[in-house]
């Protein structure tokens, strides 16, 4: 190599590592961008998926306060509807009161009228049905706590039969009581008779051709438990489900509120009912009034 091309290859080595230098620098400056702008991308993906989380969760809540805010002004609506129903109750079974009274007068003028007599009987018919609609209505939509007093369950139990003597004969239909005298309760009074009395007529309604009513109670130590049972045809697995549903009836006359009132009344006492069938066939109701029951009269 002559003296010439030794001197371009000194001057061209310093230039080659320069290069090689920038270069070197150029990819590690590269490397670090792109890591800085994986970085970037990370955090901005983490970030909107952030946001985007919390916008919804801004969403929930608002949607749960919303709900919140209604709540009162349902539970107000519900309130009033409540009061008007009773009021209305209230209303209609005053005015059917005259009628009934007037019906009765018309009987005694017309009893030689086979024909108007026939007329007259499915107008009480339905003027009961109308009453006893109003009175479920009343009693189950009120709002209101037992008031606490101890009494006899016997006499009770007499008040509601009694009564119905003429019904329960009309139809063939035994009454058995099994209530030792002694025992008392101790309750809101015309809650159980209103309770009782519903699971009485439930009882008589599916034994238009005769049967026995049984009417029993025992202390268990869970309370006192009061038995409605009848030798009907019986309750259906989807009917026994849904029995105690308010307007539910398997009748075509019926209001479907009477054991919707007793399962609302037995609750405000803090106790249950239960409806089952009979070995032997037929249903049985049991009302249960836990605590306050007593073993015997005080």
């Amino acid at each position: 190599m002559d003296k010439k091309t030794i001197a371009i290859a000194r001057k061209t080595e310093p230039v080659d590592k320069k290069a090689a230098v920038l270069t070197a620098v150029s990819r590690d400056v590269d490397s670090e961008l792109e890591a800085m702008l994986a970085a970037w991308h990370s955090a901005t993906a983490e970030l909107e998926h952030s946001h985007e989380a919390l916008r919804e969760e801004v969403r929930r809540l608002n949607a749960e306060l919303e709900e919140k805010n209604r709540e009162p002004a349902r539970v107000d609506r519900l309130g009033e509807v409540g009061r008007v129903a009773v009021r209305v109750a209230g209303e209609l079974h005053n005015q059917l009161v005259p009628v009934s009274l007037n019906l009765s007068l018309l009987r005694r003028r017309i009893s030689d009228d086979p024909i108007g007599l026939n007329i007259l009987s499915k107008i009480e018919s339905g003027i009961t049905t109308v009453d006893a609609t109003a009175s479920d209505l009343a009693q189950f939509v009120a709002d209101r706590h037992p008031r606490w007093c101890t009494f006899s369950l016997a006499k009770l139990i007499d008040e509601v039969l009694t009564p119905l003597a003429t019904r329960l004969a009309a139809q063939s239909i035994d009454a058995i009581v099994d209530v030792p005298k002694a025992q008392s309760i101790r309750a809101d009074r015309n809650m159980v008779r209103q309770s009782l009395l519903n699971l009485v007529l439930n009882a008589v309604d599916t034994m238009p051709d005769g049967g026995t009513l049984t009417v029993t109670s025992a202390w268990t130590d869970r309370g006192l438990e009061l038995e409605v049972a009848d030798t009907g045809p019986g309750l259906t697995e989807p009917i026994r489900g849904r029995v105690f549903e308010p307007f539910f009836t398997t009748k075509s006359s019926a209001t479907g509120l009477g054991l919707a009132v007793v399962h609302r009344m037995v609750e405000a006492h803090g106790g249950y009912v239960t409806a089952m069938n009979c070995p032997d066939g037929g249903a049985a109701f049991t009302l249960c009034i836990p605590g306050h029951a007593m073993k015997a009269a005080a």
